[in-house]
């Protein structure tokens, strides 16, 4: 906190009385700038609120100090304020923030998601009071459980809060909370004041849209106005050698990361650091290689994993530990660690190769420096050792000047823009069952009143034509059935999925094995991982080989071992990449400027990678040849390369994408250009006749209940951008003709 006295603030003096005493025990100096502006704005009621402000700049406090104020002394049984937030251990660490204030209040706080006793859930049920912190699927539950008392359980409702926005906007989930917020909001026939909290927001234009998508409220934006604190980044650069991994050893695979463990060992040990990593597969290789040092130089281990896949309590002993223990602790993560749990100060933080985002890379430098110190950041970029026989790709070192370009965005303040505009009909469907399951049955008009009209699936974007041909394909496929009277209740096939404690959750959860050893859940893994016994496993940063494998129980038992070969976890993918990263890779290709954050070996690969860039002449040409085969470089983002990639394929051109370009093979480049300038001029193609040729249209967890033509028509909205491609072939044959 700042020098001032509190007393000087004016939003200060409209808190509740024992607010204030609560501030005055905490000993705050005064209120920081973001919780300043957002006293009187809650307070009124009027308006819905975006605070956008980095990690640990009091957020929190911002939006729960005016409600606890509004609340406080008030005795309607109902539940007050609500507050929807992604993660389990996001409630847990937030309850345990705002438990010392609802002492001091006498404001109820309870937390609601799995892992919360059955008992404190049913009591707030019977007297709905105070503040409730919840997970979305664990608020879909008291929909379809509750839904005949709803009305008594939020009926004096005054605040819907959504922490980490920037999390939902754009993803099955984030239809989800607008949805059951929409519904809320029907139920009880008024609107309700949001208030949406998070550290890293593009336009914040879109991002009021999502936080109510018919805009029919006002909403003001707050953000902070401190000076940020300094940042001290520094890119290392590894050259590694291209191997066939199926003909060496696990240890020898690994030789591509020693250096970079050797590199972290030696800098991050004796102090609390975090390592992210794009993949749970190379977080357990990292901690598997950073013990196995540990090991050889005889020293206590300091590095330990921690991701989706390992078990609840190895994970909350490694959070535990980074926030109470006095002792050293670096934590290898996925984006696990990305977001707002308070894990105490963290020096700083490493980056294995480079984040598919600029908000990622934001929200990541975000957790170190949390006390007043510089915010550090180490990437270590791996690219391939050239030779004779490299792609052109390879020369052109793609990762380090992506890394680049992500710093100098980050630098300029861009941020990727919020994606809104896809009809997630997976999610329908999910959310037609709910409402269904809420009444106990559900009129066809009233379903689309509920969601279409006043809810977050705008007709505008479904039509009453695809809401018709959605009834339709759900009743063919008896997940509902109509009634004589015209109501709407579950089929068979309907019922047996909303009766599946699975259905509150709107994204995809592949089946798992339990990993035990020693009567110990070490955590889970993906069915689909081919594994048998006697195989050998890192898994929890150690080693262990296959003892037995049930597959009744679906448990894989484990007993220590020295082999061990981390596993390809299927969930582990990338986002894609924007318009507007390539295009700053572009301009670091064609800039003479090297970037004083990279160290001696980056500069070297960014230097070859300029000297090819030039060698290709690629500032004038988009379209060169390698071999027989030909590349494309429009140097834009991966929804119009896959649209390119689908009507070159539809054609019978044998194409795929490669970091960020298109490889054709068999053809000449003066051909290819010809067939892309018919791209441009030929408009009967459609993003239905693409679609058509996708093999793997069911990405989300109901689209296999929609009709194929609905099916093409979702895949279609989210993946394809024609009119986008012709542009950026237009503005390419424009300048480099």
């Amino acid at each position: 906190m700042h020098n001032s006295n509190s007393n000087n603030s004016q939003a200060f003096l409209l808190l509740h009385e024992k607010v204030q005493n609560w501030i005055y025990r905490e000993k705050w100096d005064d209120l920081r700038d973001i919780q300043e502006k957002s006293v009187t704005p809650i307070l009124s009621q009027t308006t819905d609120i975006l605070i956008g402000s980095p990690t640990s700049s009091g957020k929190t406090e911002a939006a729960f100090l005016p409600i606890f104020s509004k609340i406080t002394d008030c005795n309607d049984v109902s539940i007050k304020a609500l507050c929807i937030s992604p993660l389990k251990a996001l409630i847990n660490d937030q309850y345990e923030r705002l438990s010392t204030i609802g002492e001091a209040t006498g404001v109820k706080i309870t937390r609601w998601h799995g892992d919360v006793n059955r008992n404190h859930k049913q009591s707030l049920i019977n007297s709905p009071k105070g503040i409730l912190l919840i997970t979305p699927e664990s608020l879909e539950a008291i929909f379809v459980i509750h839904g005949t008392k709803l009305a008594d359980i939020f009926g004096k409702l005054e605040y819907i809060i959504i922490d980490e926005l920037h999390f939902f906007i754009g993803t099955e989930r984030g239809k989800q909370v607008q949805s059951l917020i929409c519904r809320l909001e029907f139920l009880l026939n008024k609107t309700i004041p949001r208030i949406g909290l998070s550290a890293t927001l593009g336009d914040m234009a879109l991002a009021v849209k999502f936080l109510r998508n018919n805009c029919d409220f006002p909403c003001q934006i707050i953000t902070s106005e401190i000076i940020k604190q300094d940042v001290q980044l520094l890119i290392k650069g590894y050259e590694i050698k291209k191997i066939d991994v199926a003909n060496v050893s696990e240890n020898e695979s690994n030789f591509d990361i020693i250096d970079i463990c050797k590199n972290l060992f030696k800098t991050l040990r004796g102090s609390n650091n975090l390592i992210f990593t794009n993949s749970r597969r190379i977080t357990e290789k990292i901690a598997d290689m950073l013990t196995k040092l540990s090991e050889y130089n005889n020293i206590p281990n300091e590095f330990f994993p921690h991701h989706g896949s390992l078990a609840k309590q190895i994970r909350e002993e490694v959070e535990f530990n980074l926030k109470n223990n006095n002792l050293p602790q670096n934590v290898i993560c996925t984006s696990t660690l990305e977001l707002g749990i308070d894990i105490g100060s963290v020096k700083s933080v490493a980056q294995i190769d480079c984040p598919h985002s600029v908000a990622s890379m934001k929200q990541r430098l975000g957790r170190s420096g949390r006390r007043g110190e510089p915010a550090i950041l180490r990437m270590y970029i791996t690219e391939h050792e050239i030779s004779n026989n490299s792609e052109i790709i390879s020369k052109l070192r793609i990762n380090i000047v992506q890394s680049i370009a992500l710093v100098n965005l980050l630098i300029k303040k861009w941020i990727e823009p919020p994606i809104i505009h896809n009809l997630h009909l997976s999610t329908f469907v999910q959310q037609i069952m709910s409402v269904i399951a809420q009444y106990g049955g559900c009129q066809a008009t009233k379903l689309w009143q509920i969601l279409c009209v006043k809810g977050a699936f705008k007709s505008d974007d479904i039509t009453m034509d695809v809401f018709k041909k959605l009834l339709k394909s759900l009743g063919e496929k008896d997940i509902i059935k109509q009634m004589d009277n015209g109501e709407l209740i579950h089929g068979l096939a309907g019922e047996k999925i909303v009766n599946n404690y699975n259905f509150y959750i709107v994204f995809n959860t592949p089946e798992e094995y339990k990993l035990v050893s020693e009567n110990k859940t070490l955590g889970t893994i993906p069915i689909r991982i081919p594994l048998k016994e006697d195989d050998y496993l890192i898994f929890s940063g150690k080693r262990w080989i296959i003892s037995k494998i049930d597959n009744e129980k679906r448990i894989i038992y484990l007993k220590p071992s020295y082999g061990g070969k981390a596993p390809d976890f299927t969930g582990d993918k990338s986002g894609l990449v924007h318009d507007e990263i390539r295009k700053e890779m572009f301009r670091v290709y064609n800039s003479f400027d090297t970037p004083i954050f990279l160290d001696p070996k980056a500069k070297k690969l960014l230097d070859e990678g300029r000297a090819y860039f030039n060698n290709y002449n690629l500032k004038n040409n988009f379209v060169i040849q390698d071999g027989l085969a030909s590349l494309i470089f429009l140097w834009t983002g991966d929804i119009k390369l896959n649209t390119l990639y689908l009507i070159l394929s539809k054609q019978g051109l044998k194409a795929s994408i490669e970091d960020g370009a298109i490889l054709v093979e068999s053809i000449d480049k003066d051909l290819l250009k010809k067939i892309l300038i018919e791209i441009i001029n030929d408009k009967t193609i459609t993003p239905q006749s693409l679609v058509e040729y996708v093999k793997n249209k069911n990405n989300e967890k109901y689209d296999e209940l929609l009709s194929e033509e609905l099916l093409i028509l979702d895949y279609s909205i989210k993946n394809i951008d024609i009119e986008g491609l012709r542009e950026e072939l237009k503005i390419k044959f424009l300048i480099c003709e």
